[in-house]
């Protein structure tokens, strides 16, 4: 048998840092040893071919992609879609050297002058009902002064959408070689032209109805 120890080696009656370190040290040491224990169990199941208990799931947790253990793991994130390549719309080699400029095909995109045409054709309508209202319903000098603002504002949405309907479709008929961008919309622009032209002549029409009215 070993020598008694003493009051004095007994962990109870040591210094409060004393006993604390002595506890740090105990849980470090266990820390280490299931840690390690741990790696030697993955790489022993891992040689097997089997996969750690942790990672098995179950069909309540694949979908969540949480293992059946309930641990924090989750599956990785899937990658990001890959834009396709684009084919080269056109090839120019530079004279006297191995390089070359190539051009990509740019996507086309919609015409912003057809696109305004047809909201301000579409605004010239509208305006051209305010002014037929005023003009039948105002009545006397009042309801012609109000038919002749709206008829103004209207009329002149209805040559801004006429306008640029135009010149939106001489834009998109503009052959564009490559790298230049493509525009489309033309159909947006003759519904704009359309609708413009039809709220000035709805103007005109509300402005000379106030007028008659205004006048008998």
């Amino acid at each position: 048998m070993g020598p008694a120890r003493t009051g004095a080696d007994r962990p109870a009656d040591l210094p409060v840092s004393h006993r604390f370190t002595l506890r740090a040290a105990a849980w470090l040491a266990g820390f280490r040893a299931a840690a390690w224990l741990g790696t030697a169990r993955s790489r022993v199941l891992r040689a097997s071919g089997r996969r750690p208990a942790s990672f098995r799931t179950d069909a309540r947790t694949v979908g969540a992609g949480l293992p059946a253990g309930g641990s924090g793991w989750r599956q990785p994130p899937p990658p990001p879609p890959q834009e396709r390549p684009r084919p080269p719309k056109r090839v120019q080699p530079v004279p006297g050297t191995p390089f070359a400029v190539v051009h990509l095909d740019v996507p086309p995109v919609a015409s912003g002058l057809a696109v305004g045409s047809l909201v301000a054709g579409i605004t010239s309508v509208l305006v051209s009902v305010l002014v037929i209202c005023f003009g039948a319903i105002g009545g006397g000098a009042n309801g012609a002064w109000a038919a002749g603002a709206f008829a103004a504002l209207g009329g002149l949405t209805g040559a801004g959408a006429v306008v640029a309907g135009l010149l939106g479709m001489r834009q998109i008929r503009r052959p564009a070689p490559p790298p230049a961008v493509r525009f489309t919309g033309r159909g947006l622009a003759i519904a704009g032209v359309s609708c413009g032209g039809a709220g000035l002549l709805l103007c005109l029409v509300g402005l000379g109805l106030a007028l008659v009215l205004a006048l008998a």
